[in-house]
């Protein structure tokens, strides 16, 4: 069931002034959203990477051309949307997509229940040659700053990823309600990125983003995304290092690392359970 934009604020505004973080989780599968509602988390987001993180491989292959992203995130909506009960569920919406028509993508997404968007796949992943061609060729990151304008006047929850202070500033403008600043793929396990920026070239780079969100929208949320923030520790060092960070938003770190550790831990322990009785 959606959840409205008032209501969600109001509850990420409470988790603020208590002194608790704001988490969100990514969720690929039913069970995912299913157990991280049971953890209490605050935002659940349904996005293409879900799909192929939950299938084994990794979540940058959401930015490539293995599927229609906006039609995945409907599929996943229909697997997740009937099994979350009082958490909001955002999609994220590939706003660049030339084949829909945007205003009514949206309006699908919110009468599917969905509660608010984010953008992605994002062309702000993207730098140099690769990003300067589609800014050119009429896949910009504005298309997504559109998008996210639309979605507020539908008055649906926005929450979009930015990479630095101009993105953050454009978004902002749009109406956004939280900012989710980007640090990049996420590092650890199977298929994680071996190499991100430091923790502290992190806190630089969501300090910059946040000053510059805040000059536009005092009261916008901030939280913080991927790259080397994998694990509560280093979420706990990076939350004690800046000011006016509201929380974070954990996809391979909530839902692939638990799974990767939890089945292969569950099937140790199956295997010694033989040994310590003499099999």
């Amino acid at each position: 069931m959606a959840i409205s934009r008032q209501d969600i604020l109001a509850h990420l505004r409470k988790r603020v002034s208590d002194g608790v973080p704001i988490i969100g989780a990514g969720a690929g599968a039913g069970i995912s959203a299913k157990s991280a509602e049971m953890g209490g988390i605050d935002l659940i987001i349904i996005y293409n990477s879900g799909k192929f993180r939950m299938a084994g491989r990794g979540s940058v292959a959401g930015m490539l051309p293995y599927g229609d992203a906006n039609q995945i995130v409907v599929e996943m909506g229909n697997e997740v949307l009937p099994v979350v009960k009082h958490t909001p569920v955002l999609a994220g919406v590939c706003g660049t997509d030339p084949f829909r028509m945007m205003p009514n993508f949206l309006r699908q997404i919110k009468e599917m229940g969905f509660s608010g968007v984010q953008n992605y796949p994002t062309v702000g992943y993207f730098e140099g040659a690769a990003r300067r061609d589609m800014e050119e060729t009429g896949f910009g990151y504005g298309l997504e700053v559109d998008m996210i304008r639309q979605a507020r006047e539908l008055d649906l929850f926005t929450s979009p990823y930015v990479y630095n202070p101009t993105e953050a500033v454009q978004m902002a403008e749009a109406g956004a309600d939280m900012l989710v600043a980007h640090m990049g793929l996420t590092t650890k396990g199977s298929i994680g990125a071996s190499v991100s920026m430091p923790l502290d070239e992190c806190i630089e780079k969501i300090n910059a983003i946040r000053d510059a969100a805040k000059k536009v929208n005092p009261d916008i949320l901030i939280i913080c995304h991927g790259g080397p923030i994998s694990e509560p520790g280093d979420l706990e060092y990076v939350l004690s290092r800046t000011e006016g960070l509201d929380g974070f938003f954990g996809a391979s770190s909530i839902e692939r690392l638990a799974t990767e550790r939890a089945i292969k831990e569950q099937v140790i322990s199956f295997r010694e359970s033989g040994r310590t009785n003499g099999m």
